[in-house]
């Protein structure tokens, strides 16, 4: 049976992706598979840097709106709506480009996520609550519990510590013991992940520039209307980098200016976050520079058609 072929475009927010994303399409009759946990909702258009439909050149994107705000939707929901958009994009030859910095998505997507219990809803309510009561508890109950987890997952990291607590305490093992079970990867698909990664002091500036136009856009604006479509302000989607800052704004907890140098020092913070991620994955490999690069675009274009023609190990 022929393998069918999938490639990645990582890195941190603000890189390009988008821009390679697109090229890569273009060029080799693709179309784009978001891998961005919050491009899935719908209405969260400016904080995410979310691509109008008028920039995306015809190019097909899934998984872009498909959800309410007020929707859960999980890692492993993600990976079971991408594995049938690939299957179906590979039936009639297209190259699905998965396009994102969400890395845990990406992980659920290739490498399958270990098989845990059912999510309790009442258990996560004491939880949170508990966490609520006494900020930091739950961490520390996880590294008693969970030694290998609480060295893991970080103190902030709440839904992360939640889950792993949660699986401790309904299976009565360590959710690390679990990952070790086995899971269901991805099967007939090889993959080419390719990471973007411009010097440091250029992609800051870039996201220090980035948050500054999400506010002149209209970024306090937008989550004010989606406030008055319904939707509380205590969703998770809410609680990204920007949004927060936004929400303060109207609250009258920030003044404008205050909110735009927290979300750019937040965001500048998940980036490194992001890119300490994807760093951790061998397979990845890095081009230095921005997705608009032309250089970039090239040595892109021809690794991805390497890989396409006979699937052999990247040009180094």
């Amino acid at each position: 049976m022929t393998t069918k072929k999938l490639v990645a475009v990582v890195g941190a927010t603000g890189t390009g992706k988008s821009d390679l994303a697109l090229e890569l399409c273009e060029h080799f009759g693709g179309e784009v598979v978001n891998c961005d946990s919050l491009q899935v909702y719908r209405y969260f258009d400016i904080g995410t840097a979310k691509l109008p439909l008028e920039e995306r050149r015809g190019i097909p994107h899934h998984l872009i709106d498909i959800l309410d705000p007020d929707e859960m939707f999980t890692a492993g929901e993600y990976a079971r709506r991408a594995r049938a958009i690939l299957d179906d994009l590979a039936a009639t030859s297209r190259v699905p480009v998965v396009a994102g910095g969400t890395g845990f998505y990406l992980k659920a997507l290739i490498d399958g996520l270990f098989t845990g219990p059912v999510r309790d809803g009442g258990l996560r309510q004491r939880l949170a609550g508990r966490e609520q009561r006494r900020p930091g508890s739950l961490h520390r109950l996880l590294a008693r519990l969970d030694p290998a987890a609480g060295r893991s997952i970080h103190a902030n990291d709440i839904p992360k510590v939640i889950r792993a607590l949660e699986v401790r305490i309904l299976t009565r093992r360590p959710i690390t013991e679990l990952f070790l079970t086995g899971r269901d990867s991805l099967e007939g698909f090889t993959t080419l992940k390719i990471g973007l990664d411009p010097s440091r002091d250029p992609l800051y500036d870039r996201l220090n520039s980035r948050c500054v136009r999400m506010f002149e856009a209209g970024l306090v604006d937008e989550v004010r209307q989606i406030h008055e479509m319904g939707y509380s302000y205590s969703l998770k989607p809410f609680e990204s980098h920007g949004y927060r800052q936004a929400l303060q704004v109207l609250k009258g907890e920030l003044k404008v200016k205050e909110a735009i140098f927290y979300a750019q020092r937040n965001t500048r913070h998940y980036a490194k976050r992001q890119m300490t991620w994807f760093r951790r994955d061998p397979e990845v490999v890095w081009l230095p520079g921005f997705g608009e690069s032309e250089t970039l675009r090239q040595r892109a274009k021809e690794q991805v058609a390497r890989f396409l023609e006979c699937g052999a190990s990247p040009v180094t």
